[in-house]
């Protein structure tokens, strides 16, 4: 393979990921695109094939293992959480008594009525206890008495 036709390959690489990147907002490819620019750049300096694999490789785990983390939570910093999403944490009343077994349980937080489920599958929950919202389950409030 010469010379050319290496940086072409490597190019055309980096042009894909940074396309697929673009379609879909979602920092699935950009670390692969860093890989194939640093490949890119070897196959300019005639680096052996091998090598610029090996970078490619390299680079692209690196980018991935340190830099998307920060860039995920820089992203997401304005991100606000949904109406659903909000509840967790929060406290709720037993508005009927919780049964999972029975399949049974209703609570009440900011005013509106969730089907609930104790967080812990043996355990019942009477009417007008407190409880915290640990997770949603579908449209289902997934709680533990406090």
């Amino acid at each position: 393979m010469a010379f050319g036709m290496q940086a072409f390959i490597w190019l055309a690489v980096l042009v894909m990921m940074l396309l697929v990147e673009a379609i879909t907002l979602g920092l699935t490819t950009i670390w692969f695109a860093g890989g194939a620019l640093v490949a890119f750049l070897l196959a300019i300096l005639q680096m052996d094939p091998i090598a610029q694999i090996a970078a490619f490789c390299a680079v692209s785990v690196l980018l991935l293992v340190f830099t998307r983390p920060a860039a995920s939570r820089w992203l997401n910093r304005d991100r606000t959480r949904t109406n659903a999403q909000s509840l967790i944490g929060e406290m709720a009343v037993v508005t009927e008594r919780i049964d999972n077994l029975a399949g049974t349980g209703q609570v009440q937080v900011h005013g509106q009525y969730w089907t609930a489920r104790s967080a812990e599958q043996s355990q019942s929950i009477e009417k007008e206890k407190n409880v915290e919202i640990e997770e949603i389950s579908g449209v289902k409030l997934i709680v533990k008495e406090v």
